[in-house]
């Protein structure tokens, strides 16, 4: 691996406030982030990247490539938490396998805003489909792990409560947002985006800081709850994700000609949710324990993510 490309990585501003941030929990500092100042981030970062998305694809040339990105994330979707439903059912029961499983089969909105920021450093292009591949990937994986939970749990579920979870998973905020989004920005004029562009675009970089100063924070808090669930879930956690993006940095030059739209669909394959999933699973699984599938999303394999493997994947794209 490209060692030059590692340390551009960890010295980047935005990650070493995500390591600040677990450094205070470890020490037990009253640093945090508002409740409310937090979820507004979050909805700006969202907003951000499905508005400037929406004027790429506004601005792209329609191709090939943008339907087989989106195959190939839909197929990713639905693939990833089958297999890794009977891996989980080695070590957990059928509640939370189901919800794990729904978890590495979705997809991390922040860890695709990071990567977003990655490549921006890099100077290198992406198209802005990639955001609408990310926003359809969000509800398959957790209409899937409701069925396999269905399917092999003793209770029962009626048709009236699985449309329920199924519309849950569709209008899900953060779905919905990045969709509109996308949508207004594809309708906006580029006079019109250059209006808001002070929003959309400079000072995304430093709300992206802060959002993952308070991730950091988060997911310091929960590393100890994992810890103590065992090797499977932290080896599950790590291995996973490694095998579906190296897996696709690898395949996806046979389909995708652009190294940034294999970068971003290799992050979407080996991130896990840790926002949508956790609130469709509440309702869908309410015997899974939330103190498991939440920390292995956030506190191991999103800081893997954007330490190690957005650096490894890269390579692998760039040099294999």
């Amino acid at each position: 691996m490209d060692l030059n490309l590692l340390f551009d990585n960890l010295t980047n501003p935005a990650l070493l406030f995500f390591v600040l941030g677990i450094l205070a929990s470890q020490l037990k500092s009253d640093l945090e982030i508002p409740k409310n100042s937090s979820k507004f981030i979050s909805l700006y970062l969202l907003l951000a990247i499905g508005f400037k998305g929406g004027q790429e694809l506004a601005h792209s040339v329609y191709s090939a490539d943008i339907i087989y990105a989106v195959i190939a994330g839909l197929v990713l979707a639905l693939v990833v938490p089958l297999y890794t439903f009977y891996i989980l059912r080695l070590k957990f029961n059928v509640e939370n396998s189901g919800a794990i499983a729904a978890a590495y089969g979705s997809v991390s909105a922040v860890t695709f805003v990071t990567a977003v920021s990655f490549l921006e450093m890099k100077q290198i292009e992406f198209g802005g489909h990639m955001v609408a591949v990310m926003a359809l990937m969000e509800a398959p994986s957790i209409i899937i792990g409701v069925l396999l939970i269905r399917i092999y749990s003793n209770g029962n579920h009626s048709s009236k409560e699985l449309f329920a979870l199924v519309k849950h998973a569709i209008t899900n905020g953060s779905v919905l947002l990045i969709l509109g989004s996308l949508v207004i920005g594809f309708i906006a004029s580029d006079a019109q985006a250059e209006g808001i562009k002070p929003f959309t675009t400079d000072i995304f970089k430093g709300f992206l800081a802060v959002f993952l100063l308070d991730m950091g924070i988060t997911s310091g808090k929960k590393i100890k709850t994992l810890l103590n669930k065992g090797w499977f879930a932290l080896l599950f956690a790590i291995v996973i994700p490694i095998i579906n993006g190296v897996l696709i940095a690898k395949i996806s030059g046979l389909f995708l000609t652009t190294v940034g739209d294999r970068f971003l669909l290799a992050i979407l394959a080996a991130s896990a949710s840790y926002i949508a999933v956790p609130a469709a699973m509440r309702i869908a699984a309410p015997k899974a324990n939330p103190s498991l599938y939440l920390p292995m999303a956030l506190a191991i394999t999103f800081p893997f993510n954007i330490t190690l493997g957005m650096p490894l994947y890269m390579y692998i794209i760039q040099n294999l």
